[in-house]
């Protein structure tokens, strides 16, 4: 890059990108201030520098093949942030609910040439995207919850049930099911209201998730209902955990607008099995076993059959 051109200098260094322009050699001859501010790299300390000795991870054989074709051919490459991630381990510098290691960039190579129209250098381009993917992933993530407790909704139980039960099939590895329901719930908002009726389901699940592992999908089925689905767990450790969330709620006393109610639930077991060949018969199961705790005098757990 001819250094003298002081607009194109100074213009490369205001732009909020980074540029670095390379020989065929892989050598550096331009490194704006965009990327000196977020590498904390000086360009007197890099220009001249082979590319590779800074940035190893950079030295593999797509990325070489490609930046070759480009000298060759005069093509447009473009690095996407969904496939590669970031193209510079940089450190992050928007702050976001979701934690990156690196910077989340995408970008772009492209061929330079001289008077003579031929290819004498490849300049790569790099765009900070790390807050569009954080508001991304923020997007997906409200896909898959229930608006009123922040729990996963039906939607994502039925997806991840679909993925666990294909796991079973396949590796014969143990999945249980946890159907549970507010016991006389209908009672107390028709009592206190759906005001309370809210707080109580919010109050539930927060009497319940910290009694689950991380990998469990705790998520609200519908209406009062909830489900777990707990990978890698036989019937007897799923039967432990419903008691353990049985005990937890009925022993929280929960309290709104000086109002006191005690809460319990119901809940059914099922574990996946030779018997169960689909996921519609391990819910059914699980509901069923439900259902019997119902009938059978409420805040219980009933253990599917088979």
């Amino acid at each position: 890059m001819d250094t003298n051109n002081l607009y194109s200098t100074q213009i490369c260094d205001m732009m909020n990108i980074g540029i670095v322009v390379l020989d065929k050699d892989f050598k550096i001859h331009y490194w704006n201030r965009w990327l000196e501010l977020h590498s904390g790299i000086m360009p007197a300390s890099i220009v001249g520098s082979n590319l590779f000795d800074f940035f190893p991870n950079l030295n593999n054989p797509k990325f070489i093949r490609n930046c070759k074709s480009l000298f060759t051919f005069g093509n447009y490459y473009f690095l996407s942030q969904k496939l590669h991630h970031f193209i510079f381990p940089f450190k992050p510098v928007s702050a976001s609910e979701f934690q990156f290691e690196h910077m989340q960039q995408s970008g772009s190579i492209f061929p330079i040439r001289n008077d003579k129209n031929e290819i004498q250098y490849i300049c790569i381009a790099v765009h900070d995207v790390t807050e569009l993917v954080a508001y991304e992933q923020k997007l997906i993530e409200m896909t898959k919850r229930d608006v009123l407790t922040d729990i996963y909704n039906r939607r994502y139980l039925e997806e991840r049930m679909k993925d666990e039960f294909e796991k079973h099939t396949r590796y014969c590895r143990t999945l249980s099911l946890i159907v549970l329901d507010l016991d006389h719930f209908k009672g107390i908002n028709d009592t206190c209201g759906h005001q309370y009726g809210d707080y109580i389901l919010k109050s539930i699940v927060a009497v319940v998730k910290p009694c689950l592992r991380t990998v469990d999908v705790f998520a609200r089925y519908g209406g009062e209902e909830f489900c777990c689905l707990l990978p890698e767990t036989d019937i007897e450790a799923a039967t432990r955990v419903a008691e353990r969330l049985k005990d937890a709620v009925a022993a929280q006393e929960y309290f709104f607008q000086n109002t006191l109610i005690k809460v319990t639930i119901s809940l059914g077991v099922a574990e996946a099995c030779e018997s169960t060949r689909t996921i519609d018969a391990l819910f059914k199961n699980a509901d069923d076993a439900l259902y019997e705790a119902k009938k059978n005098g409420r805040n219980r757990v009933v253990v599917a059959k088979g």
